[in-house]
Order: C-alpha cells, then structure tokens, then sequence
C-alpha cells in the first residue's frame, strides 16, 4: 500500500534556466518545457532562471547556500531535476555550474535531465557530455534520454513559439516519461 500511494505522488521537479545572458533563446526552450510540463496533472515543477541568482564572486562556501533558501528547499523536496542550458563554447555556462555549486548532499539519489540549446547543428550534444560527470559527482543521476534544440535561432517564430513543435514533443514525451520513471524509482 505504501509503495502505491508513494507511485501515486505527484513527482516534483524543478526545472533550471541556466543562463543569464541577455536576449538568450534558451528562455524561449525553458518556457516551451515549462508549458509542457505544467500541463501533466503527474507533475509539480517549481522554475528557476540563472539570472534570479546573484552569486557572489569571491569565495561563497556553505555562506552562499544559506543565501539561497528557495532553491535549497525546492531541490530537498525535489525528486528531480530539469537543467535547461545553452552550450557555450563546448561547455556550460558558468552561472549553471556556480548554482549547482551552491548545494551538494540535497542532490543525491535524485535524477537529471537536460535541455540544450544551440545555435549550431550539434544541438548542445557536447554540454551535455560535459555536464554528465559534473551532475554525477554531485550524487544526481542522469536519464538516458534529452531533448536538444539544434540551430535555435530558426525554431521559433516572432512570438516565441516552435514552428514546427512535432519533433520537439515527441522527443520531450519521451524524455518526462524517463524522468519520472527514474525519479518515482529513485524514491526508495
């Protein structure tokens, strides 16, 4: 009975924006997945945008973290995560890897999934990669599949919606029906 009412939970997931750079088309992906998700009576998301965080630049330590209490709370009650992140370079931005800094031991046995962004054809395939041993020595655990928006500059229209939204949505079912899977699982 346990294991039932525990299955019938609602899985809470919060999702992060993780940049801050102006005129960023990854907001238009974050708030895309957002709608999406808010749409499944299964979920509970909680949102996070990079540019909310005002992280100090000097030595920040558990002090930081006590800064941040919002997002503390919702990643304990977390069962999962959702990091939403432009490749930059080959890698992630920074900001991203500064709020993951800000917590450790509240991210373990919780899954992740990533969203990347591109400008390029790849389709943010290598942030990803570069992401995966970063989420892993934080005790997250990553889900097998993404969803990647390649070229994104020409994906959505002047008011911010996909043009062709088909490929997107089958490839984000895929992806929400993972992560809820691993996170109800990593629930015991």
């Amino acid at each position: 009975m346990e294991q039932q009412t525990k299955q019938a939970e609602k899985v809470k997931i919060v999702l992060v924006l993780g940049t801050n750079r102006k005129a960023r088309k990854s907001e238009l992906v974050a708030k895309w997945a957002l709608h999406h998700i808010e749409k499944n009576s299964e979920i509970e998301i909680q949102f996070f945008d990079a540019k909310d965080f005002k992280i100090p630049s000097d030595d920040y330590g558990t002090e930081a973290s006590a800064a941040f209490p919002e997002w503390k709370n919702a990643v304990i009650a977390a069962d999962a995560l959702i990091l939403v992140t432009p490749e930059y370079n080959h890698g992630y931005p920074g900001i991203l890897k500064s709020i993951m800094d800000l917590l450790l031991k509240e991210y373990i046995h919780k899954c992740v999934g990533f969203i990347s962004v591109s400008s390029e054809s790849v389709g943010g395939a290598r942030v990803i990669e570069a992401l995966v041993p970063i989420v892993r020595e934080l005790g997250l655990v990553s889900i097998f599949n993404d969803v990647s928006f390649s070229k994104v500059e020409s994906l959505f229209n002047e008011l911010g919606e996909l043009i062709d939204p088909a490929p997107f949505e089958k490839q984000f079912k895929a992806f929400i029906e993972e992560l809820m899977w691993m996170a109800r699982s990593l629930r015991w």
